[in-house]
């Protein structure tokens, strides 16, 4: 990814010395914060991690009492018994790293409600960041606060407040405000290209 920011860096400011490229950044972390479709999404994904949690805890606990009786009353077990309770403890392990890797896992279900709740709400952030855009012939808008590091940022290139309105949002120059949405957001057509990002 670094590659891909440092070769577009490179085409921005190095190769083509006549055609000057106008370009500008958006601190995505600081506009995701002042939505409020945003933080409802959060605090929805955050009830269902908890409650997921508690069950993962509760399921470590119905395996820790049983390693507790197993190991206070192995001494009076039969080998067959024994065999057994070891191979009821390694099935509820089992059980309960199927149960966190379903939940918590890559593509879980975590990961599929995280997508069904914020995906549109990014997909509403990138059209305001190409409306802005092309409102104010850019060529590039970079992202603050992904993966990409900015070591130094003059702040009148962000554009952040500009997006923040595009998407209906009242905003002074004081990032520490609290957000008011408009009574009438500007919901123009938009085009995507292609799906990528």
């Amino acid at each position: 990814m670094r590659k891909i920011v440092l070769g577009l860096l490179m085409l921005a400011f190095g190769l083509n010395q006549s055609y000057a490229q106008r370009f500008a950044y958006v601190d995505t972390e600081y506009i995701l914060d002042m939505l409020p479709e945003y933080k409802s999404a959060q605090k929805q994904l955050d009830l269902i991690a908890e409650t997921w949690q508690k069950e993962a805890e509760e399921k470590k606990a119905e395996i820790d009492k049983m390693l507790q009786d197993f190991q206070a009353e192995q001494i009076l077990l039969t080998a067959e018994l024994k065999k057994k309770k070891e191979t009821d403890i390694k099935l509820k392990e089992a059980e309960l790293k199927e149960f966190m890797n379903k939940k918590f896992g890559y593509e879980g279900e975590l990961f599929k409600k995280r997508q069904e709740l914020v995906k549109p709400i990014q997909d509403k952030v990138f059209d305001a960041c190409q409306n802005i855009a092309k409102k104010s012939a850019l060529d590039f808008i970079f992202a603050k606060g992904g993966e990409m590091i900015m070591m130094y940022s003059n702040a009148r290139y962000d554009k952040s407040d500009e997006v923040l309105i595009e998407l209906g949002v009242n905003v002074t120059k004081n990032k520490g405000s609290a957000p008011e949405q408009n009574s009438a957001p500007n919901n123009g057509p938009t085009q995507r290209p292609g799906g990528g990002r």
